[in-house]
């Protein structure tokens, strides 16, 4: 029968079992404080998610939004989205990061995110 101590449990379980995880998995301790710390930074990181998603459905042309979300959140590249879409890869590269005229960068799905995202305090790294 496991036993139970106040902040510490003891569970039965199969050698097979253990020898799939990885040995961070075995070994590791969080405090309290730092518990609540991680618990901020994940609401934190949801609400700006949050945003982000608002943003992407209600400030971007139904091309982009399209091209976004199956590039960044579906992890597609721009080849397979342009097969999706039937549209060329140039044209996803287009709707997604602009283009450069006369040196200077035009449209885009990514310019107008960081737009908006200035305009409402939300700073993000888009790779």
């Amino acid at each position: 029968m496991p036993k139970s101590f106040s902040r510490f449990h003891e569970l039965l379980l199969d050698s097979d079992v253990l020898d799939k995880l990885p040995y961070e998995c075995l070994f590791s301790y969080q405090s309290r404080k730092d518990q609540k710390k991680q618990l901020l930074k994940e609401r934190e990181r949801k609400q700006i998610l949050k945003e982000l998603l608002d943003i992407i459905e209600y400030e971007l042309t139904q091309r982009q939004r399209d091209c976004i979300k199956l590039y960044f959140l579906q992890e597609k590249t721009q080849a397979e989205v342009a097969e999706i879409l039937g549209i060329s890869r140039r044209v996803v590269s287009q709707h997604i990061y602009g283009i450069c005229r006369d040196g200077k960068r035009i449209g885009g799905a990514i310019k107008k995110i960081r737009k908006v995202c200035k305009k409402r305090g939300i700073c993000i790294k888009i790779r």
